[in-house]
This record gives structure tokens, C-alpha cells and sequence, in this order.
């Protein structure tokens, strides 16, 4: 069995100081330390192209084997950007949204495909860590879990959270969830 730990960037910088220096905020450089100090060891660490996701994992402790470009999950007409803060099941939305869109299909499809060469690349019983974006992983852990219990997994992904997936060999089997412990840093 190998595993892969999938979490959302940590905290970014809002209003005039976006998009000078880091990507990060202070207090999502605090969360991501914080977080990094908990987990681990990893084989390999990929992540999103994006400063931010590159960034967390950095700030986390980890070394980034690779990155990737990573399609979002927000889509004109599918999914409107933050839209699954508003349902009261985003998972279960979710896989309602992938059943009904081919569009979104074949961006957890990405996703997914993405997961599992970073999981294949680890010895069995070793994990690989993911350093995405919210909106996108949450539309491809259902995608890679069908037949969960989409209503009971809970609300979206704040930041630095995420879920360490069990793969097999052949596809992912179980879910456990990565969650922040309060108090957050920031919001």
C-alpha cells in the first residue's frame, strides 16, 4: 500500500500586498510550519506551478521533486469561483456536478491521473505529498472515490488542509481527512 496526502496552499496575501515578494501571507507561512511540523516523511512532493502551492510546500518542510500545472475546478457555468463554500454538501454537489458535466469530469480526470504518477513514483509503503488548489481538489477526491459517502465528508477545503488517500496499485481506496486544527492563522 502507498499513500497520498493531497493539501490545499496555505495562506495568501490580501489587498496591496498581493502579488509583491511572496505569495504568502506571514500567518500562512505560521499555518504552514505548523501543518509541515505534523506530517510527513514524503518520497516526493509535487506541486501546482502557482507560487503559492510551491511556496506552502516549501514552508511546510518539503523540498519540491516536480510541479505541474494544475486546472481549476472553478468553471463558467459549472462552478463559479469559492461557489462551494454556499452548499450545505460539496461533495455530494460535487459528484452531482461530475455526473452532469464533462467539463469537470475531465478536470478531476487531470487531477487524478496527476495523483497517481505521484503516487506510482513512491516505494510501497511510502507516501507522496500534493500541494494543490482549493476548488480543484475536492472535485477529483470525488472523482477518485465514486462510491464514498460524499455527504458525510464534511465542508471544502480551508487552507493547508486536505486528505491522505490510499492507493493500491491499481486506483485509490480510502479517504482519512487532513484537517487544521483551531485556532487558524489568519483568514
Amino acid at each position: 500500500m502507498r499513500w497520498l496526502e493531497v493539501r490545499r496552499h496555505s495562506l495568501t496575501k490580501k489587498g496591496p500586498a498581493r502579488g509583491r515578494g511572496s505569495a504568502l501571507s506571514a500567518d500562512g507561512v505560521r499555518l504552514a510550519r505548523a501543518v509541515g511540523e505534523r506530517i510527513g516523511p514524503f518520497e516526493y512532493v509535487l506541486a501546482s506551478t502557482v507560487g503559492r502551492a510551491v511556496e506552502t510546500a516549501l514552508a511546510m518542510g518539503f523540498a519540491c521533486d516536480d510541479t505541474a500545472e494544475m486546472p481549476s475546478g472553478y468553471l463558467p457555468g459549472v462552478v463559479p469561483h469559492h461557489d462551494q463554500w454556499r452548499w450545505p454538501t460539496p461533495y455530494s454537489r460535487y459528484a452531482a456536478l461530475l455526473a452532469e458535466s464533462a467539463e469537470l469530469r475531465s478536470v478531476a480526470a487531470r487531477h487524478r491521473a496527476l495523483w497517481t504518477d505521484a503516487v506510482r513514483a513512491v516505494p510501497d509503503g511510502a507516501a507522496a505529498l500534493v500541494i494543490s488548489h482549493g476548488g480543484a481538489i475536492e472535485p477529483a477526491l470525488v472523482h477518485c472515490l465514486p462510491g464514498a459517502d460524499h455527504a458525510a465528508w464534511g465542508g471544502p477545503l480551508r487552507p493547508c488542509e486536505g486528505a491522505r488517500l490510499a492507493f493500491d496499485g491499481n486506483g485509490f481506496t480510502a479517504v482519512a481527512w487532513c484537517r487544521t486544527d483551531p485556532p487558524r492563522y489568519g483568514g
